[in-house]
């Protein structure tokens, strides 16, 4: 029997943590070896002490806790260190991932996947979240190539190397099937059920997804020039000589061919120089960046 670790990450959810434990332990109990790692994200609202004590009633929780609110891909990222179980299971801790459809996530993985993801394909949540949510998913699809089609759905499950392997900080959570595609292991995808917030609102603000999209940019930098900075560096200082280049030999061209005085083109002259110092300014920070990244 394959043991399943299940991490929530918390911030100010006391309302619903009773009845998510309780659901939790209904559909795990008889029928898998199990921890559920509740992982507070500098909640306050008495949150982090609720799971304090159920961790010392129940041995099959395990609590963790940030001092301060230091995000959602923190928060995983600790459960990941943690984590004991063959697979890992990620959800939200608001009541609207079901924990029901964990049996269902297990069987879809077994059938050769190393990540499957959720799909809220009927989500219910008001229209102001769900039309960007299908742009943002629709562009992070075109982008990495990755075809799922909910980034942002809280409920996943891993194979255990795959949470080994993969680092997650800054917004990066969103994007963990991105991160385990470029590591080559094979993503898969199920339809889940979404439930209406039973308590509260949502802890995210409606900026979430302009700051979604930096992100990605960060991690598709990152897996295409961590090891090698100069290469991206380089490009824009290349580009900036080579264009610095034909502006210079443009002006001289005039200078020779019409008879134009340099002080006509002084501007474009200066232009030049300026792109042809700013190429060799890249060059330095690549070489920069691609020492530290050597060293380490």
């Amino acid at each position: 029997m394959q043991k399943l670790s299940i991490i929530v990450p918390i911030y100010n959810e006391l309302e619903s943590l009773p009845e998510l434990l309780d659901e939790l332990s209904s559909v795990l109990r008889n029928s898998y070896e199990y921890e559920i790692i509740c992982v507070d994200d500098g909640s306050t609202d008495g949150s982090a002490q609720f799971i304090r004590d159920q961790a010392l009633q129940n041995e099959h929780v395990v609590s963790l806790r940030f001092l301060k609110n230091s995000g959602k891909s923190n928060a995983l990222n600790a459960g990941f260190d943690k984590a004991s179980g063959d697979y890992v299971i990620t959800m939200d801790a608001d009541l609207q991932d079901d924990p029901s459809e964990i049996p269902n996530l297990i069987t879809e993985l077994e059938k050769g996947y190393d990540l499957i993801s959720g799909w809220k394909k009927k989500r219910h949540d008001p229209i102001s979240k769900r039309f960007p949510s299908k742009m943002f998913n629709l562009v992070t699809r075109l982008i990495t190539g990755v075809k799922i089609h909910d980034f942002n759905c809280g409920l996943k499950i891993y194979r255990k190397e795959v949470v080994k392997s993969i680092e997650v900080y800054g917004g990066r959570h969103r994007y963990t099937p991105v991160l385990a595609a470029q590591r080559n292991f094979k993503i898969g995808e199920v339809v889940v059920n979404h439930r209406p917030r039973k308590y509260g609102t949502t802890k995210y603000g409606g900026f979430r997804f302009f700051h979604g999209f930096f992100d990605l940019l960060s991690v598709l930098f990152l897996d295409q020039f961590d090891q090698r900075p100069l290469h991206f560096f380089g490009l824009f200082g290349l580009g900036s000589i080579l264009i610095s280049f034909a502006i210079e030999t443009y002006v001289l061209v005039l200078k020779i061919a019409v008879g134009h005085s340099f002080q006509k083109h002084f501007a474009l002259i200066l232009f030049g120089a300026m792109l042809f110092f700013l190429g060799l300014w890249f060059f330095s920070i690549g070489l920069i960046a691609e020492m530290i990244a050597r060293t380490q």
